[in-house]
C-alpha cells in the first residue's frame, strides 16, 4: 500500500503543482486582458472627455456669439429709437419756432425751391394765415421774385409745398427731416452714442 500511497501522493502533488501553475498563468492572463481592457477603457474615458469639453467649448462659444449678436441687435434697436426720437424733437422745434424764425427759415427755404423766383406757395391753413405771405414777400425780397401764396391750402405739419406748373416741391418739415435723416442717421448716431462708434 505503501507505494499506491506514494503514487497517489506524487500524483496528486503532480496534479497540485499543474493546478497552481495553470492558475497562476490564468491569473497572470487575466491581469494582463484586465490591464489591456483597463487602459483601453481609461483611453475611451479620456477621448469621450476631451469630446465632451470640445463640444461643451464650442457650444460655449456658440452661445457668445448667439448673445453678443443679440446684444448688438438690441444695441442697434436702441441707437434707432434714439435717432428717431432725436429726429422727431427737431421735427417738433421746427414748428414751435417763434413766428419771425419760422418766417426767416420759410423764406430761406422758398429760395432754395425756387430758384428762378417762380411758383406758388401752398401752406397749412394755419401756416397761411400766419406766416405765409411774410415768407412770399421776404423770399421774392432776396430773389426779386414773382412768388406768390396760393389760396390754396393742405393738411401740412410745418413747411410747404411750392408749386411751378405740373412740378411741385415738397418742402415740408417732416419730408426735410426725412430727407436728412436719410444722410446723417450715422452722424447723429456718433453724437448720441460717442463711445460705440
Amino acid at each position: 500500500m505503501n507505494g499506491i500511497e506514494k503514487i497517489t501522493g506524487r500524483i496528486a502533488a503532480e496534479t497540485k503543482a499543474e493546478t497552481d501553475r495553470l492558475l497562476a498563468a490564468a491569473e497572470t492572463e487575466a491581469a494582463e486582458i484586465a490591464g489591456k481592457y483597463r487602459a483601453q477603457a481609461e483611453r475611451e474615458a479620456a477621448d469621450a472627455r476631451a469630446k465632451n469639453e470640445k463640444a461643451a467649448a464650442e457650444r460655449e462659444e456658440r452661445l457668445v456669439s448667439v448673445a453678443q449678436m443679440e446684444a448688438r441687435r438690441e444695441l442697434l434697436a436702441e441707437r434707432q429709437t434714439q435717432v428717431e426720437n432725436a429726429f422727431a424733437r427737431a421735427l417738433e422745434a421746427l414748428r414751435a419756432l417763434p413766428e419771425e424764425q419760422y418766417i426767416a427759415a420759410a423764406a430761406e427755404l422758398l429760395v432754395q425751391a425756387a430758384p428762378d423766383g417762380r411758383g406758388e406757395a401752398v401752406f397749412s391753413p394755419a401756416d397761411r394765415e400766419r406766416i405765409g405771405q411774410a415768407a412770399v414777400d421776404a423770399a421774392n425780397r432776396k430773389l426779386n421774385g414773382h412768388l406768390t401764396l396760393s389760396a390754396q391750402t393742405r393738411e401740412l405739419k410745418g413747411g410747404f409745398i411750392l408749386v411751378n406748373g405740373n412740378v411741385e416741391v415738397n418742402c415740408t418739415f417732416d419730408t426735410l427731416l426725412r430727407l436728412q435723416k436719410e444722410e446723417t442717421a450715422g452722424e447723429v448716431a456718433g453724437l448720441l452714442f460717442p463711445r460705440a462708434q
